[in-house]
């Protein structure tokens, strides 16, 4: 059960299985080189994700900033991101620049070729500390953990940004107030009794379309300052409406012109078709 036993199980099945596709000729035997790049991955993916259950253990409190996650796109945000970036600073350090000009890898080769050899004295020290005391964390291995998981933060933010364009503080907050709109939206339509709170316990489906069309009545009407609001320019608008933005002026329109009643009449309507 201690982490420092499992870590020195893990980096033995990572280091042998380096071996192992050390000693094969590639070129011979593609098929078996491929299943072993595999188990590499998947050893390196285990290796990294006791690691990670290491420094929570001994450095939680001195873990490097993990806040500009918030500024990556969606789908990069996989549980193995780590494993991934591993494989690009190994990439970049062999001279592979994957989906990137040949400038920027350039650049990022430093970052990687530091977060590689922290990584190889991370490995070092706490083999030897699971060999001599496992139950502890000397001041050492604090400091090459620190060392460790600032690099690989740093890595990772510069590596994504030189690949994808990273929300900017603005769309950060545009998508805040969406969040905000949203939970708005549900209060005031469990209050009106077009919600219960039955459906939103039990994961009800339809709410997937209820609420986001609740949420633009609401944005144009009851929060018309809000990220629906059409006082802005398109630009200024979240990326999400921005694309509508002449729709959602004639919807603007056409819900002027509606009675207290027939409003209620659309949202209730809007709950429930599909």
């Amino acid at each position: 059960p201690r982490l420092l036993s499992q870590f020195f199980f893990a980096d033995e099945r990572v280091t042998r299985v380096v071996a192992e596709i050390n000693g094969l000729d590639a070129e011979l035997d593609p098929q078996q080189y491929l299943v072993l790049l595999n188990q590499l991955h998947l050893s390196q993916a285990h290796l990294l994700a006791v690691l990670e259950r290491i420094m929570e253990e001994c450095i939680p409190t001195q873990r490097h900033s993990r806040d500009y996650l918030v500024k990556f796109p969606e789908e990069l945000l996989v549980d193995n991101l780590g494993n991934h970036m591993l494989f690009a600073a190994e990439c970049l350090l062999a001279g592979t620049f994957l989906d990137m000009e040949e400038s920027d890898g350039a650049q990022l080769r430093p970052q990687a070729r530091n977060l590689l050899c922290s990584l190889e004295l991370v490995r070092t020290v706490l083999r030897e500390q699971s060999l001599s005391q496992p139950n502890s964390y000397p001041e050492p291995v604090r400091a090459v953990l620190i060392q460790f998981d600032r690099l690989f933060a740093e890595f990772e933010l510069s590596y994504v940004s030189s690949l994808v364009a990273v929300k900017s503080p603005d769309e950060i907050y545009r998508q805040q107030e969406i969040i905000v709109l949203f939970c708005e939206t549900v209060e005031r339509a469990l209050h009106l009794g077009y919600l219960t709170q039955e459906m939103i316990d039990g994961y009800e489906p339809l709410l997937m379309f209820t609420i986001p069309r609740l949420a633009i009545i609401s944005g144009l009407l009851i929060y018309p300052e809000g990220p629906l609001s059409l006082e802005r320019s398109p630009e200024e608008m979240s990326r999400v409406f921005s694309p509508f933005y002449n729709l959602l002026k004639k919807i603007r329109d056409l819900l002027w012109v509606l009675s207290a009643e027939e409003l209620c009449l659309l949202e209730r309507s809007l709950c429930t078709a599909e």
